[in-house]
């Protein structure tokens, strides 16, 4: 039982995060399908809460801040060595939510998101709007509404949530036009070696902004001005393209943004700025022409596209558990590349015909994959900017890798330590060799065996060493999956529909 100072400090917490999201405690009973008089109970520090009633609270109301007592660290329990069947749904793109939500900060109207992924990455983004006064409200299924205030309170924003993600970056392109100066914390999320902000800050200083990094900060002081000429970008990255695309939305004239990114979450930003009447040529392509409004108050809705992302993720964990399953809503445009270098590596499948997205642009197909005997590729597997093999995807690769026949070389070019958490597969008995900090070569197939693992700090390669313990027969481990929840909806609970045996285990604090 909680005792009677625990339940009041419990109590206080839900009531100023309740107010927080905008939500009366009548609207939150209802989402928790329990009575006013109890909400009103708990917020007062008079009713016992169990630790049950905690996790759906958290839930509800999208915040860390009332697990206290609930539960810390999640661990997943895998049963291994099950083939899957059935079929699962691709949820929207967690790069795009996040992006999205930056962009909401350019809208002075109400914007609603429909069918967002309900992950931790989404909710540290909303934990900091919140705490600079915008309001969010979760309704139906899994739409998000974000109303800002008149002015943001950008001194009262939530340091730690913002540390915990690497998209705080973008703020940068929404606030230059709005503030004459702001800082933001350095940005997180996965721990992948050291990834440069330069590319950001200087396309972004084409907008006048101007930034410092001073004490943990970017310390930023804005004169907005209009671009010259065609803002070349030194990399072809997602989130530098999509800053510059914020930043030219609020600039009243046009914005060349050469050698931008086509990607996935790219495009969904495009759409979702045209909505609020934002112009854009070149969506699609390396050269976007933006014509910017001076000022944006609408109301707007609009839905994400799926993400390819997750989708391999289910590709890969058909192969490798053996099975044929349906993945269905599955962004082909983005996993073309991907599925043509499996098809050289023996793997087969059928696609339905093609169906739109919700966004009504993307397209979409529904995959059934046959149980493949895979052989190593005769070329080294690297990723490349959209349309090449997406970066995100080359981790899957190597626990596929590992059921082919072969020597496969992996090459993740980009990030300097996240190759090294590939490693982690040897524990499940994958023959893998490190050559270098970006080159692993693994040699397959492998005789699965369980094991007991820390979570990599890392997205991708986390679901990666998931994947392999679904192989393995056996009972493993994975500990502290918080990595995973970044990016994932309830995956254990959804591969589990399949056919898998995932138990999600927490671990109590005192």
């Amino acid at each position: 039982m909680i005792n009677t100072t625990y339940k009041a400090k419990i109590g206080t917490l839900i009531q100023e995060t309740r107010q927080s999201r905008g939500l009366t405690q009548a609207q939150l009973a209802e989402s928790l399908n329990t009575s006013q008089s109890a909400i009103n109970r708990i917020e007062k520090g008079g009713q016992n809460i169990s630790l049950e009633m905690l996790a759906r609270i958290s839930e509800v109301l999208s915040s860390q801040i009332v697990t206290v007592n609930q539960s810390g660290i999640i661990n997943f329990q895998i049963e291994g060595g099950h083939r899957l069947s059935g079929s699962i749904t691709v949820k929207t793109s967690k790069n795009a939510a996040v992006a999205l939500l930056c962009a909401s900060l350019l809208n002075r109207g109400t914007t609603t998101l429909r069918n967002v992924a309900r992950i931790e990455e989404v909710n540290r983004i909303i934990e900091v709007l919140n705490s600079i006064g915008v309001k969010t409200r979760w309704f139906g299924d899994n739409h998000l509404e974000i109303t800002p205030p008149a002015k943001l309170k950008l001194d009262n924003m939530d340091v730690a949530a913002a540390r915990r993600t690497r998209s705080i970056i973008m703020f940068l392109g929404p606030l230059l036009h709005r503030y004459k100066s702001f800082k933001l914390p350095y940005a997180g999320g996965c721990n992948l070696g050291e990834r440069t902000v330069e590319p950001h800050l200087s396309g972004l200083a084409y907008f006048g902004l101007k930034v410092a990094t001073v004490k943990g900060f970017y310390e930023s002081t804005a004169t907005p001005i209009k671009p010259e000429r065609a803002i070349v970008l030194s990399e072809r990255g997602d989130t530098v393209t999509e800053n510059l695309l914020t930043a030219a939305a609020l600039n009243d004239g046009t914005t060349i943004i050469r050698n931008a990114s086509p990607n996935y979450m790219v495009q969904d930003l495009c759409f979702f700025l045209e909505k609020l009447g934002v112009k854009i040529d070149g969506i699609g392509t390396t050269t976007l022409t933006v014509r910017g409004v001076r000022d944006i108050n609408k109301n707007v809705e609009y839905s994400p596209s799926e993400d390819p992302i997750e989708a391999m993720s289910f590709i890969a964990a058909a192969i490798v558990t053996k099975s044929a399953i349906t993945i269905e809503r599955a962004p082909i445009e983005f996993l073309e590349i991907e599925l043509k270098t499996l098809e050289d590596m023996g793997f087969e499948y059928d696609l339905s015909d093609e169906y739109s997205a919700k966004n009504g642009k993307t397209r979409l197909v529904d995959i059934t994959t046959k149980i493949s005997k895979l052989k190593a590729p005769q070329d080294k597997i690297h990723p490349l900017p959209f349309p090449g093999l997406n970066i995100d995807n080359l981790p899957f690769f190597a626990v596929i890798a590992a059921t082919a026949t072969g020597r496969t070389l992996i090459h993740d070019w980009v990030y300097e330590n996240r190759a090294i958490y590939l490693l982690e597969l040897a524990k499940l008995n994958a023959n893998v060799k490190l050559l270098d900090p970006h080159r692993v070569y693994i040699e397959g197939p492998t005789s699965w065996k369980p094991a007991e693992i820390i979570t990599p700090p890392a997205l991708r390669p986390a679901v990666v060493i998931l994947l392999g313990m679904l192989a393995a027969p056996g009972i493993s481990t994975l500990r502290n999956v918080y990595s995973i929840n970044r990016g994932y909806e309830d995956l254990a609970e959804r591969l589990n529909t399949l056919g898998a045996k995932i138990t999600v285990i927490r671990d109590i604090t005192g």
